[in-house]
């Protein structure tokens, strides 16, 4: 079942039927989250679901503005945490690695599996490990680099009490993870599709928030606000209608954002109500349900 044929469902009706109360949210970058999956998050919280965020790299590297680089770590750290308390996220951690030079070493995997451990979520919001050839600008290789790691991580190492010892001898045991939800993916993977109209909103004021990276506001804002409504029209147009043709996507991150000619643009999406409709779509990936058998 695709995004496109399968029914929409809103942030709180994905939380009840899956039973999330917890979720953890890994990005690459501070900002990554926030492109991706503000609205939903924006909507799982408001449905009283408990999300925090954890930043793997600084962001260091980011910004626009060579003379004000030695200060970006804190600002890009500040940036986020507004950005994520504006979305109801209960907090924001920051694994410290160096933007850029994030790889799926163990060293990091611990990291990742100690936040999880640590934690114990429901679901854990990740990256997507897959190259996107069509977008290849969503394929940082920091963005590979968390994917990778986050998803080795949910299965063996997160399950298995003899992986990284040392968090098992500081009293953070194993535990089977049930949900993985990939963002920032390659579009054939989606087969989720989150109603989020009436949080998109929160998403802009969330990437607001993010002003070094943004050098063009109201370009970002478009772009954002564009791609989630091709995606409703999408999943109107699932009958495969020619006029249906369209793969923007609303979870690229800052680097992949290009500005689109709005002056034709004819992806509104608008229901017979007259509302503007906005979808944010994820890999919903299934890692240990009643049915899985698994060992290391």
């Amino acid at each position: 079942m695709t995004p496109l044929t399968m029914p929409l469902k809103t942030p709180a009706e994905l939380a009840a039927d899956h039973g999330w109360t917890k979720v953890l949210a890994f990005g690459a970058h501070p900002d990554d989250l926030d492109f991706g999956a503000a609205a939903t998050v924006a909507g799982l919280t408001r449905a009283g679901v408990e999300v925090t965020y954890v930043v793997m790299t600084d962001g260091d590297a980011g910004g626009f503005e060579a003379e004000n680089q030695h200060t970006m770590t804190e600002r890009r750290h500040r940036e986020q945490r507004e950005a994520a308390a504006h979305l109801g996220v209960q907090d924001v951690e920051y694994l410290g690695e160096r933007d850029g030079y994030l790889e799926a070493s163990h060293a990091v995997m611990a990291k990742v599996v100690e936040a999880m451990r640590r934690h114990r979520p429901d679901a854990v919001f990740t990256m997507s490990p897959e190259r996107d050839w069509d977008r290849l600008q969503r394929s940082h290789p920091d963005h590979l680099a968390a994917g990778e790691a986050v998803v080795r991580a949910s299965y063996p190492a997160v399950e298995n009490p003899f992986a990284y010892p040392e968090l098992a001898a500081r009293g953070l045991e194993a535990f089977h993870l049930k949900w993985l939800v990939v963002y920032c993916h390659p579009a054939a993977r989606s087969n989720l599709a989150v109603d989020v109209t009436g949080f998109e909103q929160d998403k802009l004021a969330a990437l607001r928030f993010h002003a070094s990276q943004h050098p063009d506001v109201a370009a970002m804002e478009a772009f954002v606000l564009d791609g989630m409504e091709r995606l409703h029209r999408d999943w109107l147009a699932a009958s495969g209608s020619p006029a249906a043709a369209g793969t923007a996507d609303s979870s690229v991150p800052a680097e992949a954002v290009s500005v689109p000619d709005h002056s034709t643009s004819s992806t509104t999406a608008v229901t017979a109500d007259g509302r503007r409709r906005f979808v944010e779509t994820f890999q919903l990936v299934s890692v240990n349900d009643p049915t899985t058998i698994s060992g290391f």
